[in-house]
This record gives structure tokens, sequence and C-alpha cells, in this order.
């Protein structure tokens, strides 16, 4: 409904199980309209408002015991201009559905992560990104937004117009507004050849300069009690597609990746113990694959198998030394790591609250089987982290505080600044952000 929904109190979770939240009330706008008018109603109430995507975060920046915004109904492409390179969705549109359609017309995001289950919204707010040399995340792709502050008021932004919210909003963890649409550059569809294959540890990282040089999109998984390395590099091709065969595409993709990895963690969460022995039998198991196709089937996969993720960004010259820091920590302790490190990489670039801000940078991600204890792991994981000044993922587990992050952004006081000015009695606010973003 567009209205406000009253009555019994419903509990809503994330992906992964590790937050819950429940909200006096959930509503479901389907226009920014509706949704303008339930967020001034709130304001008016004195409810706190937040507006949840399909809940991959790992954190509670979604969580309240307000108004809940859900975004099914407020779905679907508004505008695709060619001429301009630009389209415009409804922010609880899937990226799935956004990359289908750019498909079906010829077109492309220039680069994405490797999950499309997400709203655009959640993903641009919280800093889903891929891997890229020089093509950075999907905030940096944004080149304008439509954003509903605390008044019901509907602020249009982009570099011409509103230009310092855009600046913070692009990225903006939902502390300044609720975003409606968002506008996206996009590109004529392109072909990628993704060649990858099995490496050693100490390969990858000794030439990991050069592969990240040499490719446009490259990246690998360590696996934990293993020297194991699978690297993933993807190039643009002149073609011709050659995707992956369909039996082959299952049999990798969802039998083993999922399906068997399924039954592995299974058993790992069931007898720990067995965990170094199953990872060193998977990690001779890897092989080389190579094919092209149009990019969200190449950048994305299915991940069916949950977990509880802590990541962090790296200044690019500190990825070595930090990751073969975590390996001595995972040689030497009693931890029973049963999912694969990811290592990504992304350019500098300009918006405040980036994890990519003002540096060349390098991804950590570390996770844990959902159930699994993981405490033990991500503490060792960020102290090794924040020792080589890393900024944790602002929608993955972490235990940063504000004068942590302030320190760790040039423009931290830029974005709060705004913040202030947006939200000065902090509607859009809970605890995640009093934590992360201060009072």
């Amino acid at each position: 409904m567009d209205g406000p929904a009253r009555g019994t109190r419903t509990t809503w979770r994330n992906w992964a199980g590790n937050v819950a939240t429940a909200p006096a009330r959930t509503v479901s706008p389907s226009t920014t309209g509706a949704l303008a008018e339930a967020i001034r109603r709130a304001t008016e109430e004195g409810l706190r408002v937040k507006a949840v995507g399909t809940g991959h975060s790992f954190t509670a920046a979604a969580a309240t015991d307000g108004m809940l915004i859900r975004p099914e109904r407020l779905a679907g492409i508004r505008e695709l201009d060619r001429d301009a390179g630009t389209v415009t969705v409804a922010a609880g549109t899937s990226l799935k559905h956004l990359n289908e359609t750019l498909a079906a017309a010829g077109l492309s995001l220039t680069n994405m992560g490797d999950i499309m289950e997400q709203t655009v919204s959640g993903a641009v707010s919280t800093g889903t990104h891929g891997t890229g040399r020089t093509s950075a995340s999907l905030a940096a792709q944004v080149s304008g937004l439509e954003l509903v502050c605390a008044d019901g008021s509907v602020l249009r932004c982009s570099e011409q117009e509103n230009a310092e919210v855009f600046a913070a909003a692009r990225l903006g963890l939902g502390a300044l507004g609720v975003i409606s649409e968002l506008t996206f550059s996009v590109e004529p569809e392109f072909l990628l050849t993704a060649r990858e294959e099995p490496m050693a540890f100490d390969k990858v990282t000794g030439d990991f300069d050069q592969l990240v040089a040499e490719n446009e999109h490259f990246e690998f998984y360590w696996f934990p009690h293993t020297d194991n390395c699978n690297t993933k590099r993807n190039n643009r091709s002149d073609g011709p597609a050659a995707p992956l065969p369909r039996v082959r595409g299952w049999i990798d993709d969802e039998l083993l990746s999922n399906g068997v990895f399924q039954g592995v963690c299974s058993l790992g969460a069931a007898a720990p113990s067995a965990v170094p022995a199953m990872a060193r039998i998977a990690g001779k198991a890897l092989s080389a694959r190579t094919y092209t196709d149009i990019p969200y089937r190449v950048f994305t996969s299915p991940r069916r198998v949950r977990f509880i993720e802590m990541e962090y960004a790296l200044p690019r010259e500190a990825l070595v030394p930090a990751l073969r820091e975590l390996k001595r920590l995972v040689e030497r302790s009693r931890l029973h790591v049963s999912f694969p490190v990811e290592v990504r990489t992304a350019p500098s670039d300009g918006i405040p609250l980036s994890t990519a801000h003002g540096r060349e940078t390098a991804y950590v991600a570390v996770h844990m089987y959902r159930g699994s204890p993981h405490e033990a792991y991500f503490t060792e994981a960020e102290r090794i982290m924040t020792a080589h000044r890393g900024r944790p993922h602002w929608g993955k587990v972490h235990t940063r505080d504000v004068a942590y992050l302030a320190s760790s952004y040039p423009r931290f006081a830029e974005f709060t600044r705004v913040r202030d000015r947006l939200d000065p009695d902090r509607v859009f606010g809970n605890d995640y952000l009093r934590r992360v973003l201060g009072d």
C-alpha cells in the first residue's frame, strides 16, 4: 500500500540473518509523491525513518523502530536516454532488472559488483563496488539522483543542481534522506573475456601490481589453510561472444560453487577441525576456464550460500603485506575458515565517503559461513586491516566508530555538514549512524 500501514509489528531481517528490526510502521510507496507524503507524516508524528533494500548489507544501517520503507513497489525504469547515455530508475529497482533491461536495449553499466539481488539505492548508498583498474564503484557511475528530505520536500541533485548534496548523497548511508530515483551513466554494450585460472599464493601476491596493471578488471580468491588462489581477469573483447556452455556453467556456478560448497560449509560448521583438510582438497580441484559474454554475465555470479562478511579498503600498496599477515594469522591460529578471502581493486575517486576516496585501493573481504563463530577471525582481521589504514566497507561487519572514520576520510566533515543541514533532527538516524557518523 502507498499509505502508512498500522497494526502488529512485523520483524524484518537481512539476508544473512544477523540483523533484525521491528518497526512501528512499514510502508511500500510506489511513487515519489507517496514516498514524500509518508516521510512527511512520519516526521510530524516523531517517528524515525529508514529505507531498506533487499537486505544484502551486514550492518544495521537500515534498522529502525520507527517507519521502515520497503522498496518493492518503488521500482522500474523511468527514462532511458540513448543520446545522453543515461538511464533513470526508481530506487527500489533491482540491479538484476536494471542489467537485463540495459542488455535488451544494447547498453551496459561500465562496472558492477558480483551480485545482482541488491536494489540500486541500497547498493549505491553503501558503496557497492566491483573490481577495476580505471572503472570505479556504482556510486561513481551515478550522474543524478532524487532525494526526499525529512519535511517531504524533494531535491533534484547532480553536478549542476544541488551539487554539494549530490556529492554526499551518491554514497550517503541513508543519512541525508531517502533516495527515490537514480540516474546512471551507461555506455553501448560491450563484450568481456573472462580468464579464470588457479595460481599459487606467492605467485599472485608477487605479481599483484603487474596483474592489476595488465588487466581492466582483476580479482582473486585465496583459500585459507592452503597456498591456493583462483584468479579472474576480465578484459574487453572484440568478440565473438563465447559464453560458457550451459551445462558447464551450471556445474561450475550452481552445483560446485553453491550446492557442493553449501555441503562443505555445513560439514565444516558441524566439524570445524575438518575445515583445513577440506580446503586443501577443494584447492586442488580448481580448474581454468575462459569465456566471452556481455558484462553483467561476466561480472556477476549467483551467491546462494549465506555468510557473514567483513571487508576493508586498503591503500593499494598495503594489500600484499596485509594479506600475508592474514595468511600467517590463519596458519598460526586455531581458526577454521571455510570461505575464501576475496581481493579486488578500485581507482581513486572523489566521493566524500567512498572507501576509495583519494587513493588507489585494494579490497580484502573475509567471510564466515552463517551461524559459524566469526568474532575471533574478524577481530584479528580487522586489527591487521586498521594497522594498514584500512577503511571498512559501510555495509559490512566492522567495529569502527566516528573517531576512527573521521580521521580516515579527508572530506568527512563536509559530509556531516550536509547532514546537519538536511536532517538536523536526525529523522533518518539510528544507532549504526550514530556510531559511524556521530550525533
